[in-house]
């Protein structure tokens, strides 16, 4: 399983808070549609004036090639223009990772 990892990172136009409520709400209804997305995981700070990014997504997919495929559909991108009006997509770090579990619950 490959997982793109993002460091998110809100508009200046947004509030902490608008940016989750837009990101967790409208943008995720629409990233459930990627083709090939089997998980999609969103993480927020606790503390997000003490935080040097506003969120983190983790989008799982089969391999790279379906990774690749779902962004370059139409529905894929829709979300890149959607995501970019909300959070910064310059400011962020993307990571692509196989994800290894070395110990589980």
């Amino acid at each position: 399983m490959v997982k793109m990892v993002q460091l998110l990172v809100k508009r200046d136009d947004y509030t902490h808070e608008e940016f989750v409520e837009r990101w967790r709400g409208e943008h995720a209804e629409m990233a459930k549609d990627l083709p090939g997305l089997q998980k999609y995981v969103t993480a927020v700070p606790n503390d997000p004036e003490r935080s040097s990014h506003d969120g983190v997504v983790e989008l799982s997919f089969e391999d790279m090639g379906a990774l690749a495929d779902a962004f370059d559909s139409e529905v894929g991108q829709a979300v890149q223009a959607d995501a970019a009006e909300f959070a910064d997509m310059e400011a962020g770090e993307t990571l692509y990772v196989e994800e290894q579990v070395e110990f589980e619950a």
